[in-house]
């Protein structure tokens, strides 16, 4: 095989699944590691891809890029749906109890099954304790407003227009007064040395005071955030409880997990 013909293929590889390590490549293509890096240095010149610590990510993967909570729902909509219905399978259907769940268009979609859940089951069997659910994030908040069966509990703060969520400092002052039963997390990165990430400070530090302040935490992240480094880190892998993702981690970041005692659910 030529080169121009393999560095083709490892560019289509990357743009698929968004990264690929050194290692992977070569024992794909049957060639050495150098051979590798070689490749990547010449695709990285031509801004096919862009080289990072053991492998290349696909080149619009800076640590500071975030779309915007409009965009993000319309993407990955059947893998967060999956992992929606497997969170929501941890909140007890009784009504008992107490959740916070973090902004992001996975937590979203737990949301709206919670919200559909709940009124289901008022229909069928009338009024019962009210589970409380508390949220920084709007539209969150605006779904599951007046929904029978949920006491709803929005923490304020300066909203930032990108996630449609409160940030800054009375935010973070009123989540560690709070202590939920489970917090359910997203994520833009995790990662086996970096943990969890986010791009921008502000919400690093909102999210930080929830894994703080939660008696379990319940990490929701679909394939792309995988492996993924973002610009602020906000827990380490042994600061969670639960990851709920819709694809099998990497090696490299199970045995992370594992080591953690992170359990791993894949829906």
């Amino acid at each position: 095989m030529f080169a121009e013909e393999r560095q083709q293929l490892i560019v289509g590889l990357i743009t698929a699944s968004g990264r690929a390590s050194v290692t992977d490549l070569a024992e794909r293509f049957s060639i050495t590691t150098e051979t590798v890096r070689r490749d990547l240095a010449a695709l990285e010149a031509a801004g096919s891809v862009r080289r990072v610590h053991g492998g290349a990510v696909s080149p619009d993967r800076f640590s500071t890029n975030e779309e915007s909570i409009l965009v993000r729902t319309d993407q990955r909509q059947p893998e967060k749906i999956r992992i929606a219905e497997a969170a929501l399978a941890l909140i007890p259907q009784d009504g008992t109890g107490s959740v916070l769940i973090d902004a992001g268009s996975t937590t979203e979609s737990l949301a709206e099954l919670l919200a559909a859940r709940t009124a289901a089951t008022t229909a069928i069997s009338g009024p019962a304790a009210e589970l409380v659910v508390i949220t920084h994030s709007l539209p969150i908040a605006a779904r599951l407003s007046g929904e029978p069966g949920i006491a709803l509990h929005l923490l304020g703060g300066k909203v930032r227009g990108l996630t449609q969520a409160a940030v800054g400092q009375s935010t973070v002052e009123a989540a560690r007064r709070i202590r939920p039963d489970i917090a359910f997390i997203g994520t833009n990165g995790i990662h086996a040395a970096f943990g969890l990430s986010t791009p921008d400070p502000e919400e690093a530090a909102v999210k930080a005071a929830f894994v703080q302040s939660a008696r379990r935490i319940v990490v929701l992240a679909d394939a792309s955030k995988l492996d993924t480094e973002t610009l602020v880190q906000f827990a380490s892998l042994k600061d969670l409880d639960t990851l709920i993702t819709d694809t099998k981690p990497s090696p490299d970041l199970a045995d992370a997990l594992a080591d953690a005692g992170v359990e791993v659910v894949v829906a």
